[in-house]
């Protein structure tokens, strides 16, 4: 029987954890020399690299992710039972921490999530909103399961990640009764001088919609640019301004902002990813995303 030594395994899980082998130091009060020996031993164990350099920082290897997996499932039992036999509550279960980008629609993000919490093992969900770069940063330092966002990661990033490709889906405009009624007849030629509420130019979809429009030779005339889509669908239930939504959720939106569909853009298409630290996918909740996606949202 092959025997695995805890004391390095837990030096490993430290290091991954905090990020450098100085902050580890500090954390486990050992010399920075006693902990790199013990991570090369255990390295020499296993028979594989666990980290790599990246500045002054050490990144975990695709093995090193697979063993910090185990690691922090074997460490996090552990306090359990202490917590156990010292009559603390126990029971985390399991969890699925989830990056939302900003810029995603809250519906896809509710559609492409929503498939993780059916089933015979249903994970305590957290999401967490904010900008790509952000998240993937939280990403990298295992604070979180995966990130869904619009973009992939680029060759310029930084942070070691692999790019699961959900899907596309082209784009709907939709509008309030009025402007719909107006707009929808002889679509999409009669948006040229249309009112609009858009996204930011920041956005992918923004600026795929701003080469369609010059492509087509369509000038709209932009009332009001929005960072939060929620609330420029708002604005364009208001009857503000037409406004463009993936058509992927577009039941979900006619339903909720009580809008109409003026007509759809299947030039105008948006992808979505997510983005994890794992080339293979096993997180059970991250699994259940990416197979309901490609099967059933954008199949």
């Amino acid at each position: 029987m092959e025997w695995l030594n805890y004391h390095h395994l837990l030096y490993f899980w430290v290091v991954a954890r905090e990020g450098t082998i100085a902050a580890a130091c500090d954390q486990l009060g050992l010399a920075q020399p006693t902990i790199s020996a013990q991570i090369r031993s255990l390295e020499q164990s296993l028979g594989h690299k666990l980290f790599r350099r990246m500045g002054r920082n050490l990144v975990l290897t695709e093995i090193g992710q697979e063993v910090y997996r185990y690691a922090d499932e074997i460490f996090t039992l552990g306090q359990e039972l202490m917590d156990a036999l010292k009559g603390r509550p126990v029971g985390r279960g399991l969890q699925l921490l989830v990056g939302v980008a900003d810029v995603l629609p809250k519906l896809v993000a509710h559609r492409l999530i929503t498939p993780a919490l059916t089933g015979s093992e249903v994970p305590q969900l957290i999401c967490v909103e904010g900008r790509t770069n952000e998240l993937l940063a939280r990403l990298a330092l295992h604070e979180l399961d995966v990130v869904l966002t619009d973009t992939p990661v680029g060759a310029e990033t930084r942070v070691q990640a692999y790019n699961h490709l959900l899907g596309s889906s082209p784009t709907s405009i939709f509008a309030g009764s009025a402007l719909a009624k107006r707009y929808r007849a002889g679509f999409p030629k009669t948006l040229d001088g249309a009112p609009f509420v858009l996204p930011t130019g920041n956005t992918v979809m923004r600026r795929l919609l701003d080469r369609w429009f010059e492509e087509e030779d369509v000038r709209p005339i932009v009332v009001g640019e929005f960072e939060d889509s929620a609330l420029m669908k708002v604005f364009g239930q208001a009857d503000v301004g037409l406004f463009p939504a993936p058509s992927v959720i577009e039941k979900e939106i006619r339903r909720q902002y009580s809008v109409e569909l003026v007509g759809r853009i299947e030039a105008v298409r948006e992808s979505f990813y997510a983005i994890s630290v794992e080339r293979r996918i096993t997180h059970p909740g991250v699994r259940a995303i990416t197979q309901a996606a490609r099967k059933e949202l954008f199949a």
